[in-house]
């Protein structure tokens, strides 16, 4: 079984920083793309960072210049550095992972638990 659990949510003013991380457990081979997404109450999942095993990153267009996305291959761990923090960035963020079980297995994608960020103005 695979297990990746987040931390590093919590409540922060408008202008501050958190960073998340996301740490990968269990029966795993290799990992490739490794991302962020989040949910806003009343609102459907969205995208905001994606990074690939060589470290190429994609990036939602609300976040670009304030949120970096980085991996540590070693440690089968994603963070998300979110600086300059918006009330509108209010959400549960869920990591997600390709990872490989087994040699013969195709890749499958697992999900956190989610983490809740708030920011108030």
């Amino acid at each position: 079984q695979v297990q990746l659990v987040e931390s590093g949510g919590g409540l922060v003013q408008a202008g501050g920083s958190l960073r998340l991380s996301c740490a990968a457990s269990g029966s795993i081979i290799r990992i490739n793309n490794m991302g962020w997404y989040r949910q806003a109450p009343g609102k459907q999942r969205e995208l905001v960072a994606t990074i690939t095993t060589g470290g190429s990153t994609n990036y939602a267009d609300s976040v670009k210049g304030r949120f970096t996305i980085s991996r540590d291959n070693a440690k089968n761990t994603v963070y998300l550095q979110m600086n300059s923090l918006r009330p509108e960035d209010t959400a549960v963020y869920y990591c997600n992972a390709e990872v490989k079980r087994r040699v013969w297995e195709v890749f499958t994608l697992y999900w956190g638990q989610g983490t809740q960020v708030t920011t108030s103005s």
